[in-house]
């Protein structure tokens, strides 16, 4: 009765959600069918639903069918970890959505997609790049950053030199003098770099910018995360913990929702982009369609209501789930005409 209970749990993992009672009768009827099963005595119901909760530990087998999935499609963990002795020699890419709904140039509340890599050699963030909707200049953005020293802004306050921390500043500058004016951001030049298979990564685009760069590039196995551990937790750190003291949250904590919207409306693209580390003044392309908002901000700091401008009129799109996702695609469009993101120091090529 344990293995047929066994293999009923298995034949659920990649179906709809099932209860214990259509378990239990699955693992009756598979028992029924062995030849060797003829003569067994079946045990009562609350001594299979016992068995099924022993059994089943782990499993979500009544749970939610999208872990359930994921679970089994989980591979066998590693032996080991591969060991980054110097900076550059193991890098890690990912992104994240964050749970901010940010008030863009263009007027529409939308969220934006923080995007990072990490040496795991010195556990520092290399480059961090936040957009509206990460494309794959952005990823070949990132690389660029990476090697690129940062320039000091202003507003900036002077212990974040890099003359002012413990790098070897003068054999450095030395050999770039772009390092006299620049933060004190390590300029790291990656080797390996480890990431997922969201298109992103895979795209042509930044696997061109990898070879001409001389970069690997070494995709994880599907459904690994824990293969880019380093990552996924800071991306984490940053997704949950940060994301809930800004105004316009809208996480799974209902207690921090709406905190820091009587201060004020939402935060500006600006602005958040200058909290999380990717700092990018630049405004976004000029929409074929203009969006603006109606008569302003709600007493909860959202949009209240919104219009599109076009060649052929003004028309008016009343708030709604349906209406929202409406935008949520002319919100794309804006920003998809012009994604070339470049520094100042950034070869022509990228």
């Amino acid at each position: 009765m344990v293995e047929a209970m066994r293999e009923a749990i298995e034949k659920t993992a990649e179906a709809s959600s099932k209860t214990i009672g259509f378990v239990v009768w699955r693992a009756t009827q598979i028992l029924n069918a062995r030849e060797d099963a003829e003569g067994v005595e079946m045990p009562s119901e609350r001594t299979l639903y016992r068995l099924f909760d022993r059994l089943a530990a782990g499993t979500h087998a009544t749970g939610s069918a999208t872990t359930r999935r994921s679970v089994n499609a989980r591979p066998a963990g590693p032996f080991g970890e591969v060991p980054a002795c110097a900076p550059g020699e193991w890098m890690q890419i990912d992104s994240t959505p964050l749970d901010v709904l940010v008030r863009l140039d263009d007027g529409i509340a939308e969220k934006v997609e923080l995007t990072a890599m990490i040496d795991l050699a010195t556990r520092s963030l290399a480059a961090v790049v936040l957009r509206p909707t990460t494309k794959a200049a952005d990823a070949s953005a990132l690389l660029a950053r990476s090697i690129t020293p940062e320039t000091m802004r202003p507003g900036w306050s002077e212990a974040l030199r890099m003359s002012r921390s413990a790098m070897p500043h003068r054999r450095l500058l030395a050999l770039d003098e772009r390092l006299e004016h620049a933060a004190a951001k390590p300029v790291i030049v990656p080797d390996t770099i480890v990431c997922d298979h969201g298109k992103v990564f895979i795209s042509n685009n930044f696997r061109a910018s990898c070879r001409y760069l001389g970069i690997s590039l070494q995709p994880t196995h599907k459904a690994s995360p824990f293969e880019k551990g380093a990552i996924e937790k800071t991306l984490g750190s940053v997704a949950t913990l940060f994301a809930q003291f800004v105004a316009g949250y809208t996480g799974r904590s209902v207690d921090r929702r709406g905190r820091g919207l009587e201060n004020g409306p939402l935060w500006s693209f600006a602005r958040v982009a200058e909290l999380t580390g990717g700092v990018d003044r630049r405004r976004l392309a000029e929409p074929s369609a203009r969006c603006t908002a109606g008569p302003g901000l709600s007493e909860t700091g959202f949009l209240a209501k919104r219009e599109v401008r076009d060649a052929a009129g003004v028309v008016r799109l009343r708030s709604g789930p349906a209406q929202r996702r409406g935008l949520h695609r002319v919100a794309a469009r804006t920003v998809a005409g012009d994604q070339r993101l470049r520094h100042p120091d950034q070869p022509p090529h990228l």
